[in-house]
């Protein structure tokens, strides 16, 4: 028989803590252009790296799909893998199989592809995943939690972005970042801009607060990032030049609120010099945010604790996405 081949779909399974739904939600609208259903997958012709996400667990590339069981191992049989170790993973999809059936199905699958099997330190991975009585197959890649790395930095605020959400937020603000150019004009000590280093993306930093940005450097330096360039003490209402995308952390005080024409001004030099914006604020702005002009794309909440930030995702209305 012939050998299976990709198909060209990808799935993605996903988890999020109840606090983080609605950013994870917002992540993906912005990647996949999908609104999160019933299912804890993404189903999919789009190919990303699975650890740019803080919600995702794998990639798997399909090569068998939506096949019925005898034509499913039909086809795992034909699967050549080489001198290489692998096992079968049961993919959960909110399908009533128990815990016995999931393992059931592993070792049958495992029993017809030509290999070794190896339980802990497989060389491949090879997913299962059944909806409806149709069944599907794929090579799985893990997603490396990167992010986790970037949790004990030097400097930090208590308050700060948590490094899962400042990923979340890149990856809202730039869902295709090639060739973008991004910018963080109130970047603190740098969550946000570690994060989209690590991933690739040409970003820099800017902050009123000289503090703010020697501890944004000490962090940079910290994870191997040369900080010449990247963070500069700055205004952001004084910044020239024009970004793709920017994520603005409006500063906070939980003492005192920052003025409204304050808000105005930032919001309104935000709208000069990026054409894609997320906004994040502990204060309601979608008053404020309209009134300058720009276009609420998608919105949503994150807490930490009793903290609750609110998320705006937005476009300049003469700049457009």
């Amino acid at each position: 028989m012939k050998q299976p081949e990709h198909s060209g779909r990808y799935i993605y399974p996903f988890a999020c803590h109840e606090t983080e739904r609605d950013l994870c939600r917002m992540e993906l609208q912005a990647l996949f252009g999908q609104t999160v259903g019933p299912h804890t997958i993404v189903d999919t012709t789009l190919r990303i790296d699975p650890s740019r996400s803080p919600f995702f667990s794998m990639r798997m590339d399909v090569v068998v799909s939506e096949a019925d069981w005898e034509e499913l191992l039909e086809q795992a049989a034909a699967l050549e893998i080489g001198d290489h170790t692998f096992k079968v993973k049961y993919i959960k999809d909110g399908d009533p199989c128990s815990y016995e059936q999931q393992r059931q199905f592993e070792r049958l699958v495992g029993n017809v592809i030509r290999g070794q099997a190896e339980m802990r330190t497989p060389d491949l991975i090879y997913g299962l995943l059944v909806r409806d009585g149709r069944w599907t197959l794929g090579r799985c890649y893990p997603a490396r939690s990167i992010w986790l790395e970037h949790k004990h930095k030097p400097q930090n605020y208590s308050t700060g972005l948590s490094t899962a959400v400042a990923r979340a937020l890149v990856n809202i603000a730039a869902p295709q970042p090639a060739g973008r150019r991004m910018i963080d004009p109130c970047c603190g000590m740098g969550n946000v801009l570690i994060e989209a280093l690590s991933m690739g993306i040409q970003i820099v930093g800017r902050d009123i607060n000289p503090l703010a940005i020697q501890g944004a450097r000490t962090n940079l330096h910290y994870f191997g990032y040369d900080s010449e360039g990247l963070v500069e003490i700055g205004d952001m209402n004084e910044i020239q030049g024009h970004y793709d995308a920017a994520i603005l952390d409006m500063p906070y005080n939980l003492c005192s609120v920052l003025p409204r024409h304050e808000r105005i001004r930032m919001l309104e030099s935000l709208k000069r010099f990026s054409g894609r914006s997320v906004i994040v604020s502990s204060e309601p702005l979608e008053e404020e945010i309209r009134e300058v002009g720009l276009e609420i794309i998608d919105q949503g909440q994150v807490a930490k604790g009793s903290f609750v930030r609110n998320v705006w995702l937005c476009r300049s209305e003469s700049r457009g996405e």
